[in-house]
C-alpha cells in the first residue's frame, strides 16, 4: 500500500499553473492576430509574396489604385547599403510607416522597379511608383514625383 502526500503550496502552485494555461488558451483564441492597418484592404490582407511577373507587380500597384504605365517601366538591381546613412533611415521610415522595414534587407541586392504612375491627382509632373522586391517579394517601395522639389510617400493616396 502507497500513501501519497500532497503539501497545500504544491496544491496551490498547480492551480495556479492551470488556470494560467487556460487564460493563455483564452486569449490565443480570442485576439486576432495582428496585421499591420496597411497591410490591410477593407477585410483583405494585401499579398506581397510572388510579385515575380510584370502583371504581379502592375496587380499589386493596382491594389493601392495605382495605373502605370508598364511600357516605360525601368528595372535595375540595386544594393540595399549595409549601413543606413540620414537619407536611407528617413527612406525605411516610409517603408515601415507602410508595414515593412529595410532592415533585414541590409547588404542584400534586389530588384528595383519603377513605373509611370498615370492616374496621381492634383499634380501635373511626373509621378513615379517604385517597388524593391526581393526573392519575389516586395520589400519596400513609394511614390515620388520626379521633380527636384518634389514629394516621396508610401503607395497609400495622400
Amino acid at each position: 500500500m502507497f500513501v501519497y502526500s500532497v503539501r497545500a503550496s504544491a496544491l496551490r502552485f498547480v492551480s495556479v499553473l492551470c488556470v494560467a494555461v487556460i487564460a493563455l488558451v483564452a486569449l490565443v483564441v480570442t485576439v486576432p492576430a495582428y496585421v499591420p492597418a496597411s497591410l490591410l484592404v477593407g477585410e483583405e490582407k494585401r499579398v506581397y509574396d510572388n510579385i515575380a511577373s510584370p502583371e504581379a507587380r502592375r496587380a499589386f500597384l493596382a491594389g493601392f489604385g495605382w495605373e502605370i504605365d508598364e511600357g516605360a517601366a525601368a528595372e535595375e538591381t540595386v544594393v540595399i547599403p549595409a549601413h543606413f546613412d540620414a537619407v536611407y533611415e528617413e527612406y525605411n521610415a516610409i517603408q515601415q510607416a507602410q508595414g515593412l522595414n529595410l532592415e533585414r534587407y541590409r547588404g542584400k541586392t534586389v530588384m528595383r522597379y519603377t513605373y509611370p504612375v498615370t492616374n496621381y491627382p492634383d499634380y501635373d509632373g511626373e509621378v513615379l511608383a517604385t517597388l524593391l522586391i526581393y526573392k519575389d517579394r516586395v520589400i519596400g517601395g513609394d511614390l515620388c514625383s520626379a521633380d527636384a522639389d518634389g514629394f516621396v510617400h508610401g503607395w497609400d493616396a495622400p
